[in-house]
């Protein structure tokens, strides 16, 4: 498999020809993982996926899928259903949508402390033992909950959010996967689109979330930034290219989500695999935007119980 895969978040009706473009091109370039969610756009995003999809060979693509979020429109989501009982009918809205017989990687999007994570995922393996899932996956969880996770089923992959600017799965969620033998799948590789020669340069402030970068947090990023472009110039390439190779050769046993409706976008982003690092590289970069140097950045685990949001663990 190759080791970008394709973030299906932006997918929509309103972008609907140039999202099955992009899904084209990706299989012409050998990208074969798309990475879903069945809340993305009110399900828009799956509908749009299985249109893209229908025209491809089943055994030539690998579909993951992220499950319970609730989303509630113009507010975003308003917490999550991991009630084991209902995990069944998620699965069929998903297979509806998506037009597929079964899923690759199934993954319960939060965990929710009214549910013991091993009915959860036993949930799941049920639905594998049916083979309407393949595999069973895990994201946005702690390293303790992957454990208790992986003790009932093996987990295939496991999924958060990883770069140069959020560097907080270093500390435990990593060293647990490579314990267990779970490769990762990291997103958010260009830090919300600061990880960029636009931003370095000054050119744009991209739209952030407030809890991840305060405003005043932004222009001492921005310097951290241009080191990297600094860096990124002298090897000919762009600064969100480097910023995922470095990820890339860091981790070896990582992939890595690309989230984009754009063709032009995902064949660039394919170039950051052409990039080569020394080790020395590699060590100056990761000392550049070493942890405490960047101000922000980092999503903590989110806190659910009976569905609603408690907070940050």
């Amino acid at each position: 498999m190759n080791r970008i895969g394709l973030g299906c978040m932006g997918m929509a009706r309103r972008n609907a020809e140039s999202s099955v473009r992009t899904v084209d091109a990706a299989l012409d370039h050998g990208v074969t993982m798309f990475n879903v969610g069945e809340f993305y756009n009110g399900g828009e995003s799956e509908i749009v996926l299985g249109d893209a999809l229908r025209q491809h060979p089943r055994d030539k693509y690998f579909v993951s899928v992220k499950f319970g979020a609730l989303p509630g429109g113009p507010v975003g989501l308003y917490g999550v259903d991991m009630n084991p009982f209902n995990i069944r009918a998620r699965l069929t809205y998903s297979l509806s949508r998506l037009g597929l017989d079964y899923i690759d990687l199934y993954e319960p999007s939060r965990m929710d402390d009214a549910y013991p994570v091993e009915e959860v995922i036993e949930a799941v393996q049920e639905l594998v033992k049916e083979g309407l899932v393949r595999h069973v996956g895990m994201t946005e969880c702690t390293a303790e909950e992957l454990r208790r996770g992986n003790k009932v089923c093996p987990v295939k992959y496991f999924e958060k959010e990883y770069s140069l600017l959020s560097r907080k799965m270093e500390e435990e969620d990593l060293p647990t996967c490579r314990e267990l033998g779970i490769p990762v799948i990291a997103y958010g590789l260009l830090g919300h689109g600061l990880l960029t020669d636009s931003f370095a340069m000054g050119e744009r402030t991209p739209h952030i979330l407030p809890f991840l970068f305060r405003p005043e947090d932004m222009e001492h990023n921005r310097a951290i930034v241009q080191q990297l472009k600094e860096i990124a110039d002298g090897k000919g390439c762009s600064t969100s290219n480097l910023a995922m190779a470095w990820v890339l050769q860091k981790n070896p046993n990582m992939l890595a989500i690309i989230g984009t409706t754009h063709p032009d976008h995902l064949t660039d982003s394919l170039k950051a695999l052409e990039i080569t690092l020394t080790n020395e590289e590699i060590q100056i970069i990761g000392e550049i935007f070493a942890p405490g140097r960047v101000r922000g950045g980092v999503l903590p685990t989110m806190h659910y119980k009976n569905g609603r949001f408690l907070g940050f663990k």
